[in-house]
């Protein structure tokens, strides 16, 4: 059941590889010829201090690989409260989906606030499968925005400094990335989307309307550069507009009145025209039609204004469980990729199973069984690790430090006779205490 057969030679392809896409980012893997991200610059200063000769040291850069390797999948909005521990390497990797023309706000809130830092990185899974630094948020704990300007899987690592304990609370949201193109004053609504037929179904239309009182003030949503102001058929009075260092152009059709010129710069706000019903919606309510032009061709725009910022889930699963140590509560109990009953199912883990909580987000704990897989598994399928029975061992045995028998280090060696409390089992092992002292035994 809990059989995972990896070979050696596969995990160092997989650990080599992610170092190269590490390397590969924007930002530049060593900082050579662009400027280094937090992370980045930390590690240097660990290998310059020769702590990468270190066992905690090395520990500490592989995690920051190891991580990235197999993250587990969120989905935006997401928050999660979770406790890194000073006596081992910390870390977690969330990958999600993302849509172009939002804008991600990631945050970081620590506990404590001072002598406590943890890194933010960003990464773009590219089609080629490796990954991109995007981002990174700097040490200051301000929120890290980021565009998506490519539709697509992203990845969050996060990773503390070494020898360093906390809390934290991940929060991550998805709002737009332009401003709304119709002044709020008059209370616009989008009453046509991308994708809606038209003519007899004859076309699709390749934007949203805006529907506003005739006059309303059609406004730049950022901050750029009229491009043209014509008149077509289909559009009627139309101007063009390219915010700041974007690769598209933003199309206002049907205006009532230009009020603008080709080549003017505007600020994020400015009217760019007044709305109404020119061209071929002379015989339709007064609206502002929005669009998004491409290299590639019009793009659906409501990411890109969509007002809704929607908040993520409560967290129901109890925080005073975290670095706690858990077990399985049921026959049968799933392990998730995701916080949620439609993830994958990683493990299917029997009652008794050993766990520890790393963070805990909505009704789930992301937790990391005794062989460093981690998942989520729903807080209604465990309880506290507490004594289920005590036994009297035949034959004297090494306390273990992990359910390891060949590579584990020996915490003592407790004698036949002994009496010791079970506290839940992994594999063939034992979680046991002894005189205050937990570790683990064959069973």
């Amino acid at each position: 059941m809990y059989s995972r057969k990896k070979s050696a030679l596969k995990f160092f392809i997989l650990i080599t590889t992610a170092a190269i896409w590490v390397s590969c980012s924007d930002q530049g893997g060593m900082g050579i010829f662009k400027k280094q991200s937090p992370h980045e610059a930390y590690g240097q200063k660990l290998k310059d201090a020769g702590l990468d000769r270190t066992a905690i040291g090395r520990k500490w850069l592989l995690r920051s690989t190891e991580i990235l390797i197999a993250p587990l999948n969120i989905t935006i909005p997401y928050k999660e409260t979770g406790y890194f521990a000073a006596d081992k390497p910390g870390g977690t990797a969330l990958r999600f989906e993302a849509i172009r023309g939002k804008k991600l706000n990631i945050s970081l809130e620590k506990k404590p606030v001072q002598n406590y830092n943890v890194y933010v990185d960003l990464f773009q899974l590219k089609e080629n499968n490796t990954l991109k630094l995007v981002a990174s948020a700097d040490t200051s704990g301000q929120a890290l925005e980021y565009e998506i300007k490519q539709a697509g899987k992203y990845v969050i690592r996060l990773q503390p400094e070494l020898l360093q304990s906390g809390e934290y609370t991940l929060t991550v949201t998805a709002g737009p990335s332009l401003g709304f193109p119709v002044s709020e004053t008059a209370k616009p609504r989008i009453g046509s989307f991308w994708g809606d037929n038209r003519d007899d179904n004859g076309r699709k239309h390749e934007g949203i309307d805006i529907f506003a009182p005739k006059g309303t003030p059609a406004v730049a949503a950022a901050n750029g550069t009229v491009n043209n102001v014509t008149e077509n058929t289909l559009g009627g009075k139309v101007v063009f507009f390219r915010p700041e260092n974007a690769d598209y152009t933003l199309y206002y059709a049907h205006l009532d009145e230009q009020l603008v010129q080709p080549g003017q710069t505007l600020l994020k706000g400015d009217t760019v025209g007044l709305v109404g019903n020119t061209g071929n919606a002379r015989n339709t309510p007064s609206h502002l039609h929005f669009g998004i032009y491409t290299f590639g061709g019009t793009i659906d725009p409501l990411a890109f204004v969509d007002k809704t910022i929607k908040p993520p889930p409560a967290i129901i699963a109890s925080t005073t469980r975290l670095n706690a140590t858990i077990r399985t509560d049921n026959i049968t109990n799933k392990l998730y990729d995701a916080p949620t009953e439609k993830g994958a199912t990683l493990l299917n883990l029997p009652k008794h199973a050993v766990l520890n909580v790393d963070a805990a987000a909505g009704s789930f704990y992301k937790v990391q069984l005794p062989d460093g897989l981690t998942g989520y598994i729903s807080s209604r399928a465990v309880t506290d690790a507490n004594i289920l029975r005590s036994i009297t061992l035949k034959n004297g045995q090494p306390l273990l430090n992990a359910p390891d028998s060949l590579n584990a280090p020996r915490k003592k060696t407790l004698a036949a006779g002994n009496k010791v409390a079970v506290l839940g089992a992994y594999r063939n092992y034992y979680l046991v205490k002894d005189e205050g002292e937990t570790g683990w035994i064959l069973q």
